[in-house]
């Protein structure tokens, strides 16, 4: 019989660079294995050279990058013998953490801003069946209040303060320089809560075999390096939202407002981590405007085919801006990560789009219709 080659999610895939073994009960929904897409219209926009990617983790089964850290979260909790999980979340943790938990048997409980979040996400967290808590509050309110219940509740935390997290997010960056044959030279990346950022940077310096300070569960001395698979690592570059810029303003940020929600984040958890990434790098963090955002949200789905949440478009944004501005050099392979499916957050497209039309139902309406926009 033919060798099956049905793909079973990153645990398995990675099983030999991932901090499990045969006592770990793996949680999975065969998340990762993304696709890398090649950018074949917006670079000429900004009249350069470039080679570049989007890693689009909106394709995970639960529509965010969110699957990659939760499936291994979930799993060492799952080890431990934890009957529930808890999450501070803008969405897609929540959304997340509920498929996951279902799938282990788990209760989830998820404390979400009230009213600041899409109802896309909302609906995913309700209909995987978790307990959702609405905050009079923010996200930096929600993750106090999780790490305070966590000391006093038998639930385990699943955000990306739990370094199982990173762990699992580590592997987008394999998976980058196996489909490119190197690392990238330059990796731009959403920035919100900072665990992501900090997650590629370990699964990068894992890839060439280096050690690096933002592994927290090694503290930079690495048992999984021993097998290389590249021999460098790229310039890692952090974009924030200009109203939730907290390592642009060199402190937290009280009241975070922008409409990318997802990175709607005013204090990170994963600060030193991601500043580890960006200083061992030597990359550095940048902030974008709303209105550069939704932009970069609109060509990317008009020019691309590529829909996603509004927060996801920063990458591409700030990778762009810092081509046209030399910052990037022409000629660099850059990869942007694209964190969200626009299907998260419908609103805003809509919003922006141009009315639909409505025409009667015959033949001359429509072809008049199709006519107008074709000349």
């Amino acid at each position: 019989m033919p060798k099956s080659t049905h793909y079973k999610g990153l645990i398995d895939r990675y099983r030999d660079r991932l901090p499990v073994d045969s006592a770990t009960p793996i949680v999975s929904l065969t998340e990762g294995d993304t696709p890398l897409i090649k950018l074949v219209n917006l670079p000429s926009l900004i009249g350069k050279s470039v080679e570049m990617y989007v890693k689009f983790d909106g394709q995970n089964p639960t529509g965010s990058f969110k699957d990659r850290g939760m499936t291994m979260a979930v799993s060492k909790a799952a080890e431990k013998g934890a009957k529930a999980i808890v999450c501070a979340s803008t969405g897609n943790t929540s959304a997340a953490a509920a498929a996951y938990a279902a799938r282990a048997g788990m209760t989830a409980f998820v404390l979400i801003p009230e009213g600041k979040i899409p109802m896309g996400k909302l609906a995913q967290a309700i209909a995987h069946g978790a307990v959702v808590l609405q905050i009079r509050g923010n996200f930096d309110d929600g993750m106090r209040l999780v790490k305070e219940v966590a000391e006093q509740a038998p639930v385990e935390i699943v955000n990306s303060i739990n370094p199982f997290r990173l762990q699992g997010q580590k592997t987008a960056a394999f998976e980058i320089v196996e489909a490119l044959g190197r690392a990238p030279d330059y990796h731009c990346i959403p920035v919100g809560n900072a665990g992501n950022i900090s997650g590629y940077w370990i699964g990068y310096s894992e890839a060439c075999g280096k050690n690096t300070a933002s592994c927290t569960l090694c503290n930079g001395d690495c048992p999984y390096l021993d097998n290389p698979l590249t021999t460098s690592r790229p310039v890692m570059v952090g974009y924030q939202a200009a109203g939730a810029a907290p390592f642009l303003r060199g402190a937290p940020v009280e009241a975070p407002e922008t409409v990318a929600t997802a990175i709607r984040i005013g204090n990170p958890q994963s600060w030193d981590l991601a500043q580890a990434a960006v200083d061992e790098s030597e990359g550095w963090f940048d902030e974008v405007t709303d209105e550069e955002i939704l932009t970069t949200h609109s060509l990317l789905a008009s020019r691309e085919g590529i829909f996603c949440e509004p927060a996801s478009a920063v990458s591409v944004c700030g990778a762009m801006r810092d081509l046209k501005n030399g910052k990037i050099p022409e000629g660099s392979l850059v990869t942007c990560t694209v964190t969200g499916h626009g299907l998260k957050d419908t609103a805003i497209a809509i919003e922006r789009a141009e009315p639909v039309k409505t025409v009667d139902a015959e033949l001359g309406s429509v072809k008049e219709a199709i006519l107008s926009h074709i000349s």
